[in-house]
C-alpha cells in the first residue's frame, strides 16, 4: 500500500466515522487540532490496525503527531518496516 492509498483511508475514517470535516484534514494537522479526544485516538487506532493491518501505540503515535507522520509510518509499516520502529512525533502544540 502506497501513501496515495493510505491518506485517503484516513480521510475516509476521519471524516466518516469522526465527522471531522474534509478541510480540516491537512497534512500538518494533528488529532488534538481535529479535537479528537484520547478515546476518540485510540479508536482511530483500533479502525486503522482493521483496515490497514497496521498496530501502533495510539498515545505514542497519533495523539501528537501529524497527519503525515501518521501517514509515512503507516506507509513504512505496511511496507515491510516494523511496527514498533522510531516515528517523527511533533510535539509542537
Amino acid at each position: 500500500m502506497q501513501t496515495q492509498t493510505i491518506h485517503p483511508k484516513i480521510t475516509e475514517v476521519l471524516t466518516g466515522t469522526f465527522k471531522v470535516p474534509a478541510a480540516e484534514i491537512l497534512p500538518e494537522s494533528t488529532m488534538d487540532s481535529l479535537e479528537m479526544d484520547s478515546l476518540a485516538v485510540a479508536e482511530f487506532a483500533v479502525i486503522i490496525k482493521e483496515t490497514l493491518g497496521v498496530t501502533a501505540d495510539s498515545e505514542k503515535l497519533y495523539k501528537d503527531a501529524t497527519l503525515a507522520d501518521i501517514t509515512a509510518f503507516i506507509d513504512a509499516a505496511v511496507g515491510g518496516e516494523a511496527a514498533g520502529s522510531a516515528v517523527p512525533v511533533s510535539n509542537t502544540r
